[in-house]
């Protein structure tokens, strides 16, 4: 039996990146899908490729109108709601903090933590009436350590993560999960900033990235949508609050080779030994 045979989730972003792959990996596991997305014609051709398991709405995740109209949508056409996907982002404001305009740091914590608080508040009635759901949100390994990303995308990215963590503690007794996903480097139209252009610049720039981690591959959509499959599955009955990081180990710490000042001049320490003279 197919991994989400009958469910239905709501994915933000869903057209593109690990939002595309996300909602091509629910589909093929038995899910029906909402993909919200700013992106309305990638949109649209997604949804009916993916036949009458999908629908395309478009949504501005600043705009709780548009979310609720999301959620409402996934509702109305399949009654019930089982997993919200809180993963529409972008890469926020840029430049030393000093030099960064108020409105471009208000603009970047709207899309990036309002926009999760509401996918998560027009999820949360419906999963509460039927006593049932899980909620991942996508964070960051910027939100869990400081030195991946811009200095506000990092820091809304941890608040991305502390609000999953602080929701789940609130939401358990109702039989709801919430959980945050945080990928390291993943070849996605926002990490390539190929936005709006054909895939294939994608491809194009992974020659660039310097692996820093020990898995020594670039990470991809599918490696995220493996992780969401798994939390929006009963296979994750007992698994909330969690942040999950999926980033090749990048986050895990710096590999001791690559430190080549400190590399090169290391030499063995000989350790005293009574024993030995």
């Amino acid at each position: 039996m197919a991994e989400l045979e009958g469910k239905t989730a709501v994915i933000t972003g869903g057209a593109s990146g690990i939002g595309e792959a996300t909602a091509r990996l629910f589909a093929a596991e038995g899910a029906r899908v909402v993909i919200a997305d700013m992106q309305r014609e990638r949109g649209e051709a997604l949804a009916e490729e993916l036949g009458g398991a999908a629908l395309f709405a478009p949504c501005e995740v600043r705009e709780e109108a548009e979310v609720k109209a999301a959620v409402d949508l996934a509702l109305d056409r399949w009654g019930r709601l089982d997993c919200m996907f809180n993963n529409a982002g972008f890469g926020g404001a840029l430049g030393p903090l000093e030099a960064i305009p108020a409105e471009e740091f208000d603009l970047s914590f709207d899309v990036l933590v309002r926009g999760v608080f509401l996918g998560m508040k027009h999820a949360i009635p419906a999963m509460k009436a039927q006593r049932s759901g899980s909620i991942v949100n996508t964070g960051s390994i910027a939100g869990i350590t400081a030195g991946r990303g811009p200095q506000v995308y990092s820091a809304a990215k941890a608040a991305v993560v502390h609000l999953s963590k602080v929701s789940a503690m609130e939401l358990g007794e109702h039989s709801i999960r919430v959980n945050c996903v945080c990928p390291g480097y993943i070849a996605t139209p926002l990490s390539a900033n190929t936005v709006g252009k054909p895939d294939s610049l994608i491809e194009e720039r992974l020659d660039d990235y310097a692996l820093q981690q020990p898995i020594p591959r670039v990470g991809r959509p599918r490696d995220i949508a493996e992780t969401v499959l798994f939390l929006a599955s009963d296979r994750s009955s007992f698994v909330t609050g969690q942040a999950i990081t999926v980033d090749g180990g990048a986050a895990t710490g710096v590999l001791w080779r690559d430190q080549k000042p400190f590399y090169r001049q290391y030499r063995p320490i000989r350790v005293y030994h009574p024993d030995r003279r």
